[in-house]
């Protein structure tokens, strides 16, 4: 069995508790206009060009973006900084991308990862059947659920994908106690207003269980030369990013309302 992976970061402090390896899978059913990771798009491996000039001398670079690793392999992969997750209470994190797209590797490489004993976590759009959630529950310890908009209509404009199955698979999560932090990117003439945060409140008010924790991601536009190489339209190149100190009103509107939220991560 196999999947294809895009990268691996070791010594991440944002995707979890701890120290954690973070493991990028390639390949999402999203469609986001802000998207900072546009190399996960496509589930296949490709390759892009890139140009140097050195002395006037014009050089290119080809660069292969994804990699075929077995389950076994990527174990291993993991397994370099066990100590260094275990002493920090950290663990392992499968992001993307989308990792529920190449649900079986995903599946199997969760129950390897907890026979190691290893905190697992899973940063998910939610966009997918609830039957591969309940699959992966026994064996994941922590969802990063993403939550890009509380509206349908805007959902579908900005992702190209309907929110109605997201917030469903959410509430199905949390019904069973399963750990949860929800993260909302805060996007630019998208969802950064005060009615917008008020919007998220209200869908927030719904769940059946408050979630662990509110992470705040301030949209950034350093994805810019990623979607020059891949030859993909930027949809937000003239959008400049949000300082953290432009979303801290909303971090207080949501903390009144009484979630733990932080900025980042």
């Amino acid at each position: 069995m196999k999947a294809v992976i895009f990268n691996i970061k070791r010594f991440a402090v944002h995707d979890g508790p701890g120290v954690r390896t973070t493991i990028f899978f390639k390949g999402c059913p999203l469609n986001c206009k802000w998207c900072h990771n546009p190399e996960s798009k496509n589930i296949d491996i490709e390759k892009t060009d890139k140009y140097y000039k050195i002395r006037d001398i014009e050089t290119i670079k080809t660069k292969q973006i994804g990699k075929f690793y077995q389950v076994k392999e990527l174990v291993n992969e993991v397994k370099k900084d066990i100590v260094i997750m275990e002493e920090s209470a950290g663990g392992v994190t499968f992001s993307g991308g989308e990792p529920l797209m190449q649900f079986d590797f995903l599946k199997e490489i969760l129950i390897q990862m907890k026979e190691t004993g290893l905190h697992t976590a899973v940063d998910t759009s939610g966009y997918v059947s609830e039957k591969k959630i309940n699959e992966i529950i026994p064996y994941t310890d922590l969802f990063l659920y993403d939550l890009k908009h509380y509206n349908n209509e805007k959902h579908i404009e900005n992702t190209g994908v309907s929110l109605l199955p997201i917030l469903k698979n959410l509430k199905y999560i949390l019904n069973l106690k399963k750990n949860v932090w929800i993260r909302i990117p805060i996007i630019p003439e998208i969802n950064n207003s005060e009615e917008d945060i008020y919007g998220f409140i209200k869908t927030l008010d719904k769940l059946p269980e408050k979630p662990e924790q509110i992470n705040l991601l301030p949209y950034h536009n350093i994805a810019d030369n990623k979607f020059k190489r891949l030859k993909i339209e930027n949809k937000m190149k003239n959008i400049p990013g949000l300082d953290k100190k432009t979303i801290i009103p909303f971090k207080l509107m949501l903390e009144q309302a009484g979630f733990k939220v932080k900025i980042g991560g």
